[in-house]
């Protein structure tokens, strides 16, 4: 199972659209356009899942750079999520006040 970073989507670009483009050139497992928690609206990125390795290095080169839906498609292999830690977000909170305490007090 090879799993395929698909960017710079049209907001009109549905999951059918990608299923019949990657299709093209081998079986799809599945396809899952990003959209954003708050609003539900896609975030213009998705990932295609194809079921062998090969057909996925075939529709990575020849879909990279075409257009759908007016736009030109981003398409390369998916990096694995980082884990562990949770990035850059910043260990403990840092920033915004003093935890309660009111300004002159002495603790």
């Amino acid at each position: 199972m090879t799993n395929i970073f698909v960017g710079n989507l049209s907001f009109q670009t549905t999951q059918q659209d990608l299923m019949t483009a990657f299709a093209a050139y081998g079986n799809v497992e599945r396809v899952n356009i990003v959209t954003d928690r708050d609003t539900g609206q896609p975030r213009g990125f998705a990932f295609v899942e194809m079921t062998e390795r090969r057909d996925a290095e075939t529709a990575i080169s020849q879909l990279n750079g075409s257009e759908l839906n007016g736009r030109a498609l981003n398409v390369n292999e998916a990096r694995p999520k980082p884990t562990g830690g949770g990035g850059d977000r910043g260990g403990r909170g840092g920033g915004g006040g003093g935890g309660g305490r009111g300004r002159g007090q002495r603790w």
